[in-house]
């Protein structure tokens, strides 16, 4: 339970976890409002939920006891663990999400707000900086949230999550679905010693792609297209050095 002022709106729809908590998952709502989502999250019909919802006013919701398993991550995967949902604690963001290709900006009360309630998360369960991610960062290709207009810069300042500054860009060549040049084997190598679900089999695929987009949706948001250009492989090793 949290020692945060928050407003309690019991959720039915979780269970028991099978490993202990080693990550915070960062979603958005992607619903009109707040109690739109609250409504879904508590929903036994939906079969959905998260421990906590932040309004972006900055008012939190406890939806499921951080002892239990939350509904929240899905098909998912980071370093090998698939049960994302008994390893994480889920924290929903109240957002519009993607509309017509763009993104609002998370308004600061909301981002003040999750610091703290990041502060006291981490204190309970000693989770390291590298294991806060996104739900995009856990199903590539299949999420998109928190998005490109989180600021995981801001949130790195605050202590939370990783984020390369000042990385001097290599001058490589880009890699592009379809490329099977020698170094993508390298490059799909460091995405999975990140965490991302991705095989090192020297071709840039579908899958290659889907994470490259993950990625960049976290670490280069100023371009999300799934091509590896030099800045994008640049900052994956820059990561892996910070892991």
């Amino acid at each position: 339970m949290s020692g945060l002022a928050t407003e309690h709106r019991p959720s039915p729809n979780f269970d028991n976890r099978a490993c202990a908590i080693s990550h915070i998952i960062l979603h958005y709502t992607d619903m009109a409002d707040c109690e739109a989502a609250l409504a879904r999250l508590c929903d036994a019909a939906a079969k959905v939920s998260a421990h906590y919802l932040i309004r972006r006013d900055g008012h939190i919701f406890q939806l499921v006891d951080e002892g239990a398993r939350a509904w929240h991550a899905g098909v998912s995967f980071w370093r090998g663990e698939t049960d994302m949902n008994s390893a994480s604690i889920g924290i929903e963001l109240d957002h519009d999400g993607h509309k017509d290709g763009a993104m609002a900006a998370f308004p600061e009360a909301q981002m003040a707000a999750l610091i703290k309630l990041l502060q006291e998360v981490r204190a309970r369960h000693a989770i390291a900086p590298q294991n806060i991610l996104g739900h995009s960062d856990i199903a590539p290709g299949r999420k998109k949230d928190p998005g490109e207009a989180f600021d995981w810069a801001a949130l790195h300042q605050a202590g939370f999550g990783l984020w390369p500054d000042n990385v001097p860009i290599e001058d490589v060549p880009p890699l592009a679905l379809g490329s099977e040049d020698k170094a993508v084997a390298p490059l799909q190598k460091a995405l999975a010693a990140l965490g991302y679900q991705i095989t090192a089999d020297g071709v840039y695929g579908l899958q290659t792609q889907a994470v490259i987009s993950a990625f960049q949706r976290h670490f280069r948001p100023a371009k999300i297209d799934g091509t590896a250009d030099a800045e994008t492989q640049t900052l994956v090793y820059a990561v892996c050095r910070l892991v």
